[in-house]
């Protein structure tokens, strides 16, 4: 299967009506200045003359504020250096995220004459109390009327939600992620939030008018939401933001964020995770005290199946005295895995009876 190389061009907070309570996208992106297109041919050369992209389909993607919502002519000038690559053979694609509340037809035939094959929009939440609250300007409705649209217009529609926002519960997340299923989008990004510098939500949490998720919560929300998403087939492309020079442990001089469920590997802590509650369903299936347990996974789960650090290999053996064994094996499709139990606690007493005699 080909790689997907992404080229990330961002416009940070061009197009945006309000700001939303969570975001200073110039921190997210550490991009400071405005795109122009000289920026973006830029962008993109220095791409691909520094990855070897021979094995993979490249995209161009135009991620921060709301693309579809900056001024036409911009929008066209972007559009256009992007659509060059296309032309002449160097990008097979462009990806574009903006605002539910900024796409109608007109917006989509454009989108459509340059070539663009994928709309992410960010939804953030399917509860209008909590949109509001975080100053969204948008409603769900808003949402379901672009999704339906985008797909109509024969895009391929990706949602973007967020965890842990302002008076949101782990009931509204797991019925946001119901919510959307509905409308069926090809791919989903899940971003726990975090509090990030000179934001509205920065001055709530200095009042003490909003607490972040702790780290292990967050973690916990996201496994039944990669989970809910995965069961029907929609490709999770992302879980947390990716880590950067200015989205980095608060303890750094230079970060951007204050506080908040950050992780450098906050992806890899999900799905380990879920690996670990799998390994651990199938164990307490059998009727018998397990000593040790041979998992055979594709190569590409390995560092899944341990966890970062790891942690389920030293959680399985504190918590239920299990050795896991780690085994790889290519012909095993990616997510799928073999469990058998290679000794059980009364081989284990037979083998120290043994070795007495």
């Amino acid at each position: 299967m080909k790689k997907n190389y992404i080229i990330p061009i961002f416009v940070p907070h061009l197009g945006c009506p309000n700001d939303c309570i969570f975001c200073n996208q110039k921190a997210i992106s550490g991009q400071k200045d405005s795109m122009t297109k000289d920026k973006a041919k830029k962008i993109i050369d220095n791409y691909l003359a520094n990855v070897d992209t021979s094995d993979g389909k490249i995209e161009i993607a135009f991620f921060g504020g709301s693309f579809t919502a900056i001024d036409e002519q911009k929008q066209e000038d972007l559009l256009q250096v992007a659509y060059e690559y296309i032309e002449n053979g160097k990008v097979e694609d462009i990806r574009i995220s903006t605002r539910p509340d900024a796409i109608n037809k007109q917006i989509l035939k454009r989108l459509k004459k340059y070539k663009v094959k994928t709309i992410e929009l960010g939804v953030q939440s399917a509860n209008d109390y909590i949109l509001h609250r975080a100053n969204r300007g948008h409603n769900f409705d808003d949402v379901k009327k672009a999704s339906k649209l985008i797909k109509r217009y024969g895009f391929k529609l990706g949602h973007q939600m967020m965890v842990g926002l302002p008076e949101s519960t782990k009931i509204d997340e797991l019925n946001t992620a119901k919510e959307l299923i509905k409308l069926k989008p090809k791919m989903v990004r899940i971003y726990p939030v975090l509090i990030v510098k000179n934001t509205k939500l920065e001055e709530e949490y200095n009042k003490g008018v909003y607490e972040p998720l702790p780290l292990v919560q967050a973690v916990e929300i996201c496994k039944e939401l990669v989970r809910m998403f995965v069961n029907k087939k929609i490709d999770v492309i992302r879980v947390g933001l990716q880590n950067t020079d200015e989205i980095t442990n608060p303890t750094e001089n230079n970060s951007q964020v204050i506080a908040g469920p950050y992780h450098p590997a906050f992806r890899q802590l999900v799905e380990s995770g879920l690996w670990y509650d799998s390994i651990v369903s199938k164990i307490k299936k059998l009727n018998v005290k397990v000593k040790e347990v041979e998992v055979t996974v594709n190569p590409l789960d390995s560092n899944n199946v341990i966890g970062h650090k790891k942690e389920n290999v030293i959680k399985l053996k504190d918590l239920y005295d299990v050795d896991l064994i780690l085994k790889q094996d290519e012909k095993l499709k990616q997510g799928k895995s073999k469990i058998e139990i290679t000794k059980t606690y009364n081989d284990f007493l037979e083998e120290k009876e043994t070795i007495k005699k």
